[in-house]
């Protein structure tokens, strides 16, 4: 189909999400409930309201009960056009570990229920439960992934890992995918303005997956680029033409001041960076989460495989390459700012003698190199020459052992080392590493230039979008070679799958954590079932974490 008939069919499709009304009707909360950034005694809980046109005042009650006849305390927010009507509320002096359930009220109509729990406090937890999720593209598909996590008894959070919307026009990528199942992005441009992300923002909260997923379980959030633009850095994104869409920095604080209205988070304090969205939670004394920011204050340009392509036709430029200009001493990753946040999180979790360090992580860390496919028989299909950035550029990274992508770690083996060496300096060499991005399940080493060991890293398929290696036009049968030479050439590689959308599901005790990677049948059908394709035990040895 063309791109102005696919345009013109998408542009007739009725859009989901509402926005701000000029007159005044009946409020409604069609964008759900949701709960999250929780500590030992405080949580945030969150809605919108629908019909409003000027400032009004919204209550909100929380309970030990769904009938609410042992309401714990109550209060009122007032939400206006400037939030989006958006409603948030830190609700404070609770129990630790303790289950609630909680709703809204404006003008005599009530939301929908929603559940949430805050964190343990000391031994009060011998049982933690997360569900990792990540790259939830609405225009490829249905969130049964949300719906699955929602049904998930054993899950006590949700730690989302980013790429919770996507900035794509109606007429991008998934397209074709997204008109055939009525799905198509609202608005139908590429995103840009603050209206833009408030409307997209509003189109994935109307999901009732989403919905579920969301009163059901209280949320822990990273955010990866396309909450913005595709592979941001500090000084812009890929997806980003200044000529044609204005200053980078108008778009990405846009896009912030959007994520902060949408969802249950806390906001900074008056006068802090909107930027420097790190956070730490402490699960009693068996674990801490830190959460990275990897995106907006302190990494470095990309590096584009198609600017360096002529310059490497043998393995000694590809060894040149890599170390020489991915390896370049400055370019970073993370701010000074989040290193020091990192560094004494990991400090104070060494000290009280938290077992299990979790470091929430939207790019991959480990090393990915691509195993030469050729040499197995692979080839991209109905290309004759390899070349990089465009279809064939997975079987050219092979041929010289080249990095699958450059916008994770990988791309940045220098900031990744000296993340390693402030490990080293903190003592500790057992990282639990969660991963989103790249839509396959990892199960992978952390190791050091110099063969240190620091921990494995477990990564998440996407929700809906699709494997990278089907997209590339490989059948089946094809994407599972590559995902089987992945595992068995690639020493930091235990085991990888592209072939599923899903979550993983991660149960922890004091000393051993089992991991689920759970797919859905179908995300291009309602109906589906979700199954295990793998489950992986990770037990606490010495100072080190291994696979059993």
């Amino acid at each position: 189909m063309r791109r102005r008939q696919l345009l013109n069919a998408i542009s007739s499709l009725p859009i989901l999400s509402t926005a701000g009304l000029a007159a005044e009707t009946t409020p409604s909360f069609v964008h759900g409930v949701a709960s999250g950034d929780p500590d030992r005694e405080s949580l945030v809980i969150w809605t919108r309201v629908s019909g409003l046109s000027k400032s009004q005042s919204v209550s909100w009650q929380l309970a030990l009960d769904s009938e609410f006849s042992q309401i714990v305390t109550h209060g009122s927010e007032t939400t206006n056009q400037y939030q989006d009507y958006t409603v948030k509320a830190i609700v404070d002096g609770l129990e630790p570990g303790r289950r609630y359930f909680y709703r809204f009220n404006c003008r005599g109509v009530s939301s929908p229920i929603g559940r949430t729990r805050t964190l343990h406090k000391g031994d009060d937890i011998d049982r933690l439960g997360l569900a990792l999720a990540s790259c939830s593209n609405y225009a490829f598909g249905f969130f049964n992934g949300y719906d699955a996590i929602a049904r998930d008894e054993a899950v006590d959070f949700v730690l989302h890992l980013g790429d919770y919307i996507y900035e794509y026009a109606a007429t991008g990528w998934g397209a074709q995918t997204a008109l055939d199942l009525n799905r198509a992005h609202a608005p139908i441009n590429e995103i840009v303005s603050l209206d833009d992300y408030r409307e997209r923002h509003a189109q994935y909260k109307a999901d009732p997956d989403s919905q579920r997923m969301h009163a059901a379980k209280p949320l822990l959030l990273v955010w990866d680029d396309h909450e913005s633009a595709n592979n941001p850095w500090v000084g812009g994104a890929q997806n980003h033409q200044p000529s044609k869409e204005g200053r980078w920095t108008d778009r990405r604080d846009s896009a912030i001041r959007a994520y902060y209205e949408w969802m249950p988070i806390r906001d900074p304090t008056r006068g802090d960076d909107r930027k420097a969205f790190w956070r730490s939670y402490q699960f009693g004394n068996l674990a801490t989460l830190i959460n990275l920011e990897s995106r907006h204050t302190g990494r470095s340009q990309q590096i584009d495989y198609e600017d360096h392509v002529h310059q490497i036709t043998s393995k000694a430029d590809a060894a040149a390459f890599q170390r020489d200009i991915l390896g370049a001493p400055g370019r970073t990753m993370l701010s000074a700012e989040m290193e020091s946040f990192f560094s004494g999180e990991l400090q104070r979790s060494k000290r009280e003698g938290i077992p299990w360090r979790l470091i929430g992580n939207a790019i991959p860390m480990a090393r990915t190199p691509v195993p030469n496919l050729a040499e197995i028989g692979i080839t991209m299909p109905g290309v004759q020459t390899a070349v990089p950035g465009v279809t064939a550029d997975l079987v050219w990274k092979g041929k010289w052992g080249l990095p699958l992508y450059l916008d994770t770690w990988d791309g940045y083996p220098w900031a990744r080392e000296q993340l390693y060496t402030l490990c080293a300096a903190c003592d500790v060499s057992d990282l639990l590493v969660l991963t989103g991005d790249s839509h396959s399940f990892w199960a992978n080493t952390l190791t050091s230039d110099d063969g240190r060991n620091f921990g494995v890293e477990i990564g998440t398929a996407g929700i809906t979008s699709p494997g990278d290696f089907i997209e590339q036009g490989f059948d089946q049968s094809k994407a599972e070679q590559i995902d089987r030479a992945f595992a068995t050439q690639i020493p930091d590689i235990r085991w990888t799958s592209s072939l599923y959308q899903g979550y993983v599901r991660l149960l922890l005790t004091p000393t051993e954590t089992t991991t689920d990677y759970i797919a859905v049948s179908t995300v291009t059908e309602r109906k589906y079932q979700s199954f295990t394709v793998k489950q992986e035990q990770i037990v606490l040895s010495g100072q080190s974490l291994k696979f059993v």
